[in-house]
Protein backbone atom coordinates (compact mmCIF):
# COMPACT_ATOMS: atom_id res chain seq x y z
CA UNK A 1 0.00 0.00 0.00
CA UNK A 2 1.54 3.29 -1.44
CA UNK A 3 2.64 5.23 2.10
CA UNK A 4 -0.16 8.38 1.52
CA UNK A 5 -2.73 5.83 1.07
CA UNK A 6 -1.86 4.39 4.22
CA UNK A 7 -1.55 7.79 5.65
CA UNK A 8 -5.26 8.26 4.75
CA UNK A 9 -6.24 4.98 6.37
CA UNK A 10 -4.50 5.59 9.67
CA UNK A 11 -6.67 9.76 10.07
CA UNK A 12 -9.93 7.30 9.23
CA UNK A 13 -8.70 4.81 11.64
CA UNK A 14 -7.88 6.80 14.25
CA UNK A 15 -10.52 9.15 13.88
CA UNK A 16 -13.17 6.02 14.42
CA UNK A 17 -11.08 4.79 17.43
CA UNK A 18 -11.29 8.38 19.38
CA UNK A 19 -15.00 9.07 18.48
CA UNK A 20 -15.90 4.91 19.67
CA UNK A 21 -13.80 5.46 22.54
CA UNK A 22 -15.35 8.82 23.65
CA UNK A 23 -18.77 6.76 23.03
CA UNK A 24 -18.01 3.94 25.02
CA UNK A 25 -16.47 6.03 28.22
CA UNK A 26 -19.02 8.08 28.37
CA UNK A 27 -21.81 5.03 29.07
CA UNK A 28 -19.16 3.91 31.50
CA UNK A 29 -18.71 6.89 33.07
CA UNK A 30 -22.94 6.61 34.23
CA UNK A 31 -21.37 3.03 35.96
CA UNK A 32 -18.54 5.43 37.42
CA UNK A 33 -15.98 3.49 35.73
CA UNK A 34 -12.42 5.37 34.52
CA UNK A 35 -12.41 6.64 30.69
CA UNK A 36 -9.78 4.02 30.26
CA UNK A 37 -11.62 1.05 31.16
CA UNK A 38 -14.25 2.38 28.04
CA UNK A 39 -11.01 2.60 26.20
CA UNK A 40 -9.89 -0.75 26.90
CA UNK A 41 -13.51 -2.03 26.04
CA UNK A 42 -14.02 -0.21 23.03
CA UNK A 43 -10.59 -1.87 21.70
CA UNK A 44 -12.36 -4.83 22.10
CA UNK A 45 -15.26 -3.78 20.84
CA UNK A 46 -13.37 -2.26 17.01
CA UNK A 47 -12.12 -6.07 16.63
CA UNK A 48 -13.03 -9.46 15.13
CA UNK A 49 -14.66 -10.06 18.68
CA UNK A 50 -17.89 -7.53 17.60
CA UNK A 51 -17.23 -5.65 14.65
CA UNK A 52 -15.40 -8.31 12.83
CA UNK A 53 -18.15 -10.84 13.69
CA UNK A 54 -20.73 -8.14 12.72
CA UNK A 55 -19.56 -6.71 9.67
CA UNK A 56 -15.93 -8.37 8.73
CA UNK A 57 -15.79 -5.82 5.18
CA UNK A 58 -15.88 -2.72 7.55
CA UNK A 59 -13.35 -4.05 10.00
CA UNK A 60 -10.99 -4.67 7.26
CA UNK A 61 -11.23 -1.61 5.45
CA UNK A 62 -10.78 0.04 9.07
CA UNK A 63 -7.81 -1.87 10.02
CA UNK A 64 -6.26 -3.62 6.98
CA UNK A 65 -2.95 -5.61 7.45
CA UNK A 66 -0.80 -2.92 6.32
CA UNK A 67 -2.12 -0.56 8.75
CA UNK A 68 -1.22 -2.32 11.34
CA UNK A 69 2.70 -2.05 12.49
CA UNK A 70 1.76 2.24 12.12
CA UNK A 71 -1.31 1.51 14.66
CA UNK A 72 1.09 -0.19 16.77
CA UNK A 73 4.08 2.26 17.04
CA UNK A 74 1.70 4.77 17.32
CA UNK A 75 -0.14 2.99 20.31
CA UNK A 76 3.73 2.79 21.75
CA UNK A 77 4.01 6.57 21.44
CA UNK A 78 0.81 6.71 23.79
CA UNK A 79 2.14 4.62 26.45
CA UNK A 80 5.34 5.96 26.86
CA UNK A 81 3.51 9.33 27.04
CA UNK A 82 1.14 7.96 29.18
CA UNK A 83 4.35 5.98 31.52
CA UNK A 84 5.85 9.66 31.63
CA UNK A 85 3.51 11.36 33.20
CA UNK A 86 2.95 8.26 35.39
CA UNK A 87 6.46 8.09 36.51
CA UNK A 88 6.72 12.13 36.57
CA UNK A 89 3.26 12.23 39.41
CA UNK A 90 5.16 9.27 41.24
CA UNK A 91 7.26 11.69 42.82
CA UNK A 92 4.87 13.84 44.36
CA UNK A 93 2.94 10.69 45.42
CA UNK A 94 5.24 8.81 47.49
CA UNK A 95 5.93 10.01 51.26
CA UNK A 96 8.88 8.56 53.88
CA UNK A 97 7.91 5.46 55.20
CA UNK A 98 6.53 3.97 52.52
CA UNK A 99 9.52 1.81 51.19
CA UNK A 100 9.66 -1.15 53.67
CA UNK A 101 5.50 -2.10 53.32
CA UNK A 102 5.42 -1.20 49.37
CA UNK A 103 8.15 -3.79 48.74
CA UNK A 104 6.00 -6.46 51.19
CA UNK A 105 3.03 -5.68 48.91
CA UNK A 106 4.93 -5.62 46.01
CA UNK A 107 6.57 -9.28 46.82
CA UNK A 108 3.16 -10.88 47.85
CA UNK A 109 1.06 -9.57 44.72
CA UNK A 110 3.64 -11.17 42.50
CA UNK A 111 4.53 -14.45 44.14
CA UNK A 112 1.33 -15.31 45.26
CA UNK A 113 -0.27 -14.87 41.40
CA UNK A 114 2.94 -16.13 40.42
CA UNK A 115 2.70 -19.67 41.89
CA UNK A 116 -1.33 -19.81 41.49
CA UNK A 117 -1.40 -18.84 37.39
CA UNK A 118 1.43 -21.57 36.91
CA UNK A 119 0.14 -23.93 38.99
CA UNK A 120 -3.61 -23.30 37.44
CA UNK A 121 -1.77 -23.85 33.66
CA UNK A 122 0.15 -27.18 34.54
CA UNK A 123 -3.30 -28.50 36.21
CA UNK A 124 -4.85 -28.18 33.12
CA UNK A 125 -1.95 -29.25 30.44
CA UNK A 126 -3.53 -31.32 27.48
CA UNK A 127 -6.64 -30.90 28.68
CA UNK A 128 -7.23 -27.44 27.71
CA UNK A 129 -6.30 -25.84 24.06
CA UNK A 130 -4.17 -22.89 25.55
CA UNK A 131 -1.01 -24.22 24.53
CA UNK A 132 1.17 -22.85 21.62
CA UNK A 133 2.48 -24.83 19.20
CA UNK A 134 6.40 -25.95 19.93
CA UNK A 135 6.20 -24.00 23.52
CA UNK A 136 6.51 -26.02 26.36
CA UNK A 137 4.20 -26.53 29.20
CA UNK A 138 6.64 -25.13 31.53
CA UNK A 139 7.15 -21.83 29.63
CA UNK A 140 3.33 -21.11 28.85
CA UNK A 141 3.01 -21.55 32.57
CA UNK A 142 5.59 -19.07 33.41
CA UNK A 143 4.36 -16.94 30.80
CA UNK A 144 0.33 -16.92 32.42
CA UNK A 145 2.17 -17.01 36.69
CA UNK A 146 3.84 -14.08 35.15
CA UNK A 147 1.00 -12.24 33.24
CA UNK A 148 -1.11 -12.67 36.17
CA UNK A 149 1.26 -11.26 38.95
CA UNK A 150 1.09 -7.67 36.49
CA UNK A 151 -0.55 -4.44 38.15
CA UNK A 152 -1.70 -1.95 35.58
CA UNK A 153 0.72 1.04 37.37
CA UNK A 154 -0.40 3.59 34.68
CA UNK A 155 -4.38 2.79 34.70
CA UNK A 156 -3.98 2.54 38.84
CA UNK A 157 -2.40 5.98 38.53
CA UNK A 158 -5.37 7.42 36.26
CA UNK A 159 -8.12 5.54 38.85
CA UNK A 160 -6.20 7.29 41.55
CA UNK A 161 -5.70 10.23 39.94
CA UNK A 162 -9.42 10.91 38.56
CA UNK A 163 -10.58 9.81 42.29
CA UNK A 164 -8.71 12.80 44.09
CA UNK A 165 -6.81 9.87 45.98
CA UNK A 166 -3.30 10.62 45.33
CA UNK A 167 -2.75 12.06 48.59
CA UNK A 168 -4.18 9.22 50.56
CA UNK A 169 -1.96 6.64 52.32
CA UNK A 170 -3.72 3.97 50.34
CA UNK A 171 -3.24 5.49 46.96
CA UNK A 172 0.46 6.31 47.79
CA UNK A 173 1.17 2.59 48.73
CA UNK A 174 -0.89 1.35 45.83
CA UNK A 175 2.07 3.53 43.50
CA UNK A 176 4.68 2.73 45.05
CA UNK A 177 3.80 -0.94 45.17
CA UNK A 178 2.10 -0.71 41.56
CA UNK A 179 5.74 0.50 40.46
CA UNK A 180 7.82 -1.91 41.92
CA UNK A 181 5.37 -4.99 41.05
CA UNK A 182 5.81 -4.02 37.50
CA UNK A 183 9.22 -3.62 37.46
CA UNK A 184 9.62 -7.36 38.96
CA UNK A 185 7.14 -8.89 36.81
CA UNK A 186 8.76 -7.70 33.46
CA UNK A 187 12.34 -8.79 34.35
CA UNK A 188 10.42 -12.31 35.22
CA UNK A 189 9.13 -11.84 31.63
CA UNK A 190 12.48 -11.26 30.32
CA UNK A 191 12.79 -14.03 32.46
CA UNK A 192 10.34 -16.37 30.66
CA UNK A 193 11.46 -15.15 26.80
CA UNK A 194 15.00 -16.52 27.79
CA UNK A 195 13.41 -19.68 28.96
CA UNK A 196 11.69 -19.72 26.02
CA UNK A 197 14.69 -19.69 23.75
CA UNK A 198 16.66 -21.97 25.46
CA UNK A 199 19.52 -18.72 25.89
CA UNK A 200 20.73 -17.09 28.85
CA UNK A 201 21.59 -14.36 27.49
CA UNK A 202 18.06 -12.01 27.63
CA UNK A 203 17.41 -12.31 30.78
CA UNK A 204 20.98 -11.09 31.82
CA UNK A 205 20.98 -8.55 28.96
CA UNK A 206 17.48 -7.34 31.00
CA UNK A 207 19.13 -7.28 34.61
CA UNK A 208 22.59 -5.82 33.42
CA UNK A 209 20.93 -3.62 31.29
CA UNK A 210 18.19 -2.45 33.98
CA UNK A 211 21.27 -1.76 36.88
CA UNK A 212 23.41 0.17 34.09
CA UNK A 213 20.00 2.45 33.28
CA UNK A 214 19.38 2.76 36.74
CA UNK A 215 22.65 3.79 37.77
CA UNK A 216 23.11 6.36 35.10
CA UNK A 217 19.44 8.08 36.05
CA UNK A 218 20.56 8.04 39.29
CA UNK A 219 24.08 9.05 39.38
CA UNK A 220 24.11 11.21 36.16
CA UNK A 221 21.01 12.16 34.51
CA UNK A 222 19.00 13.28 37.64
CA UNK A 223 21.91 15.34 38.76
CA UNK A 224 22.43 17.37 35.35
CA UNK A 225 18.22 17.79 35.11
CA UNK A 226 18.37 18.79 38.83
CA UNK A 227 21.60 21.38 38.46
CA UNK A 228 20.63 22.57 34.01
CA UNK A 229 16.86 22.51 33.66
CA UNK A 230 16.02 25.85 35.49
CA UNK A 231 18.27 27.13 33.30
CA UNK A 232 16.59 26.11 29.60
CA UNK A 233 15.30 29.67 28.10
CA UNK A 234 11.83 28.53 27.45
CA UNK A 235 9.00 25.99 28.14
CA UNK A 236 9.64 24.49 24.73
CA UNK A 237 13.04 23.99 25.32
CA UNK A 238 11.83 21.49 28.67
CA UNK A 239 9.60 19.77 26.45
CA UNK A 240 11.50 19.04 24.08
CA UNK A 241 14.23 18.10 26.47
CA UNK A 242 12.05 15.75 27.93
CA UNK A 243 10.49 14.38 25.35
CA UNK A 244 14.36 13.74 23.74
CA UNK A 245 15.29 11.79 27.20
CA UNK A 246 11.69 9.72 27.24
CA UNK A 247 12.31 8.69 23.25
CA UNK A 248 15.86 7.55 24.10
CA UNK A 249 14.98 5.58 27.72
CA UNK A 250 12.02 3.97 25.86
CA UNK A 251 14.36 2.64 22.96
CA UNK A 252 17.10 1.67 25.16
CA UNK A 253 14.68 -0.16 27.57
CA UNK A 254 13.15 -1.94 24.42
CA UNK A 255 16.63 -2.93 23.09
CA UNK A 256 17.21 -4.82 26.41
CA UNK A 257 13.69 -6.78 26.56
CA UNK A 258 12.54 -4.52 29.66
CA UNK A 259 10.09 -3.25 26.69
CA UNK A 260 9.56 0.80 26.04
CA UNK A 261 7.61 2.03 28.46
CA UNK A 262 10.16 1.28 31.50
CA UNK A 263 12.46 3.24 30.00
CA UNK A 264 9.61 6.57 29.83
CA UNK A 265 8.36 5.57 33.47
CA UNK A 266 12.22 5.66 34.74
CA UNK A 267 12.58 8.95 32.81
CA UNK A 268 9.66 10.62 34.65
CA UNK A 269 10.65 9.86 38.11
CA UNK A 270 13.85 11.75 37.85
CA UNK A 271 12.72 14.68 35.51
CA UNK A 272 12.60 16.90 38.12
CA UNK A 273 8.87 18.99 39.39
CA UNK A 274 8.19 22.90 38.78
CA UNK A 275 8.83 23.03 42.66
CA UNK A 276 12.33 20.88 42.43
CA UNK A 277 14.71 23.80 42.71
CA UNK A 278 12.94 25.11 46.07
CA UNK A 279 14.01 21.85 47.54
CA UNK A 280 17.25 22.36 46.20
CA UNK A 281 17.99 26.26 47.14
CA UNK A 282 21.35 27.16 49.17
CA UNK A 283 20.07 28.27 52.44
CA UNK A 284 19.30 31.23 52.45
CA UNK A 285 18.06 31.88 49.33
CA UNK A 286 14.83 33.38 49.78
CA UNK A 287 13.68 33.88 46.35
CA UNK A 288 11.19 31.02 45.30
CA UNK A 289 12.00 29.22 42.69
CA UNK A 290 9.62 29.52 40.13
CA UNK A 291 10.22 33.35 40.50
CA UNK A 292 14.06 32.42 39.58
CA UNK A 293 13.45 29.94 37.17
CA UNK A 294 9.71 30.54 34.88
CA UNK A 295 10.81 28.52 32.22
CA UNK A 296 11.19 25.77 34.19
CA UNK A 297 7.83 26.01 36.05
CA UNK A 298 5.85 26.92 32.79
CA UNK A 299 8.09 24.17 31.16
CA UNK A 300 6.92 21.42 33.78
CA UNK A 301 3.52 22.83 32.95
CA UNK A 302 3.72 22.54 29.23
CA UNK A 303 5.53 19.09 29.22
CA UNK A 304 2.39 17.65 31.25
CA UNK A 305 0.05 19.18 28.98
CA UNK A 306 1.37 17.96 25.97
CA UNK A 307 2.33 14.24 27.20
CA UNK A 308 -1.44 14.57 28.35
CA UNK A 309 -2.75 14.93 25.41
CA UNK A 310 -0.57 12.70 23.05
CA UNK A 311 -1.57 9.87 25.87
CA UNK A 312 -5.23 10.68 25.53
CA UNK A 313 -5.42 10.26 21.87
CA UNK A 314 -2.94 7.60 20.89
CA UNK A 315 -3.43 4.84 23.98
CA UNK A 316 -6.84 4.20 22.39
CA UNK A 317 -4.87 3.09 19.12
CA UNK A 318 -2.78 0.76 21.28
CA UNK A 319 -6.17 -0.70 22.90
CA UNK A 320 -7.51 -1.05 19.74
CA UNK A 321 -4.32 -2.97 18.76
CA UNK A 322 -4.63 -5.45 20.94
CA UNK A 323 -8.49 -5.76 20.24
CA UNK A 324 -7.80 -6.75 17.03
CA UNK A 325 -5.67 -9.50 18.65
CA UNK A 326 -8.55 -10.54 20.56
CA UNK A 327 -11.36 -13.05 19.20
CA UNK A 328 -14.18 -13.69 22.01
CA UNK A 329 -15.50 -16.55 20.09
CA UNK A 330 -12.93 -18.68 20.62
CA UNK A 331 -14.03 -18.78 24.43
CA UNK A 332 -16.96 -20.95 22.83
CA UNK A 333 -14.85 -24.13 23.60
CA UNK A 334 -16.47 -25.01 26.87
CA UNK A 335 -13.08 -25.98 28.41
CA UNK A 336 -11.60 -22.64 27.64
CA UNK A 337 -14.18 -20.80 29.16
CA UNK A 338 -13.47 -22.79 32.26
CA UNK A 339 -10.00 -22.15 32.38
CA UNK A 340 -10.66 -18.54 31.95
CA UNK A 341 -12.95 -18.36 34.72
CA UNK A 342 -10.52 -20.34 36.87
CA UNK A 343 -7.83 -17.28 35.85
CA UNK A 344 -9.60 -14.96 36.77
CA UNK A 345 -10.30 -16.18 40.07
CA UNK A 346 -6.80 -17.13 40.99
CA UNK A 347 -5.92 -13.52 40.12
CA UNK A 348 -8.27 -12.16 42.33
CA UNK A 349 -6.93 -14.45 44.91
CA UNK A 350 -3.97 -14.08 44.27
CA UNK A 351 -3.19 -10.15 44.16
CA UNK A 352 -6.43 -9.11 45.93
CA UNK A 353 -5.64 -11.34 49.12
CA UNK A 354 -2.22 -11.46 48.91
CA UNK A 355 -1.89 -7.64 49.13
CA UNK A 356 -4.47 -7.17 51.62
CA UNK A 357 -2.70 -10.00 54.23
CA UNK A 358 1.15 -8.40 53.39
CA UNK A 359 -0.55 -4.82 54.03
CA UNK A 360 -2.43 -5.82 57.16
CA UNK A 361 1.11 -7.85 58.44
CA UNK A 362 2.79 -4.20 57.70
CA UNK A 363 0.60 -2.67 60.09
CA UNK A 364 -1.78 -1.16 57.42
CA UNK A 365 -5.73 -0.92 58.62
CA UNK A 366 -8.34 -2.44 57.43
CA UNK A 367 -9.64 0.22 55.34
CA UNK A 368 -6.44 1.06 53.80
CA UNK A 369 -5.26 -2.68 53.00
CA UNK A 370 -8.80 -3.54 50.95
CA UNK A 371 -8.26 -0.60 49.10
CA UNK A 372 -4.88 -1.48 48.48
CA UNK A 373 -5.52 -5.13 47.38
CA UNK A 374 -8.28 -3.76 45.41
CA UNK A 375 -6.23 -1.17 43.10
CA UNK A 376 -3.31 -3.56 43.03
CA UNK A 377 -5.73 -6.39 41.45
CA UNK A 378 -6.21 -4.13 38.31
CA UNK A 379 -3.95 -5.88 35.22
CA UNK A 380 -5.56 -3.48 32.33
CA UNK A 381 -3.13 -1.76 30.24
CA UNK A 382 -0.15 -3.53 31.30
CA UNK A 383 -1.56 -7.82 31.28
CA UNK A 384 -1.95 -6.12 27.82
CA UNK A 385 1.13 -4.65 26.95
CA UNK A 386 2.98 -8.37 28.52
CA UNK A 387 0.27 -10.65 26.42
CA UNK A 388 1.36 -8.52 23.15
CA UNK A 389 4.61 -9.27 24.00
CA UNK A 390 4.06 -13.25 24.22
CA UNK A 391 1.84 -13.09 21.19
CA UNK A 392 4.81 -11.65 18.92
CA UNK A 393 7.32 -13.82 20.41
CA UNK A 394 5.09 -16.88 19.58
CA UNK A 395 4.42 -17.80 23.85
CA UNK A 396 0.77 -17.89 23.28
CA UNK A 397 -2.09 -18.61 20.61
CA UNK A 398 -5.07 -17.10 20.04
CA UNK A 399 -7.65 -19.21 22.98
CA UNK A 400 -4.56 -18.23 25.75
CA UNK A 401 -4.29 -14.74 24.70
CA UNK A 402 -8.47 -13.89 24.31
CA UNK A 403 -8.88 -15.75 27.99
CA UNK A 404 -6.06 -13.90 29.61
CA UNK A 405 -7.63 -10.13 27.92
CA UNK A 406 -10.87 -11.44 29.56
CA UNK A 407 -8.90 -11.69 32.26
CA UNK A 408 -7.30 -8.11 32.45
CA UNK A 409 -10.79 -6.99 31.51
CA UNK A 410 -12.65 -8.22 34.55
CA UNK A 411 -10.02 -7.61 37.11
CA UNK A 412 -9.90 -3.63 35.73
CA UNK A 413 -13.50 -2.77 35.58
CA UNK A 414 -14.30 -4.58 38.81
CA UNK A 415 -11.95 -2.07 40.44
CA UNK A 416 -14.21 1.15 40.99
CA UNK A 417 -17.12 -0.98 42.19
CA UNK A 418 -15.33 -2.61 45.09
CA UNK A 419 -13.67 0.84 46.07
CA UNK A 420 -17.06 2.64 45.93
CA UNK A 421 -18.09 -0.55 48.11
CA UNK A 422 -15.89 0.36 50.46
CA UNK A 423 -16.16 3.87 50.79
CA UNK A 424 -20.03 3.06 51.35
CA UNK A 425 -18.96 0.36 54.14
CA UNK A 426 -16.75 2.70 55.81
CA UNK A 427 -19.48 6.02 56.04
CA UNK A 428 -22.03 3.53 57.21
CA UNK A 429 -19.63 2.25 59.98
CA UNK A 430 -18.46 6.08 60.56
CA UNK A 431 -22.11 7.20 60.82
CA UNK A 432 -22.99 5.98 64.67
CA UNK A 433 -20.09 7.51 65.78
CA UNK A 434 -20.79 11.13 63.93
CA UNK A 435 -24.44 11.19 65.26
CA UNK A 436 -23.20 9.89 69.01
CA UNK A 437 -20.69 12.78 68.89
CA UNK A 438 -23.51 15.57 67.79
CA UNK A 439 -24.58 17.37 71.37
CA UNK A 440 -28.10 16.58 72.47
Amino acid sequence: MPAADLAARFFLAAAVILIACRLVSALGGRARQPPVVGEMITGVLLGPSLLGTVSPSIEAGLFPKALLPVLYVAGQLGLIALMFQAGHELRGYLKPGLGRTALAISGAGIAAPLVLGAGLTLVVAGHVAIFAPDVTTAVTAAFVGVTLAITAFPMLARIIVERGLSGTRFGSLALASGGVDDLAAWILLAGVLSLASSRAWPVAKAIAGAVSYVVVLVFLIRPLLNRYVRRLASPQAVFLLAMTLVLTGAWFTSSIGLYAVFGAFSIGLVMPTAGAEADAREPGEGAPAAAKAPADVLGHAQVSITMDGISRVLVPIFFTYSGLNTRFALLGNLQVVLFSLAAITVAILGKTGACWLAARRAGESRSVSARVGALMNARGLMQLIALNVGLQAGLVNQELFSSLVLVALVTTIMTTPILDWLDRRDEAAAAPAVLAAEPG
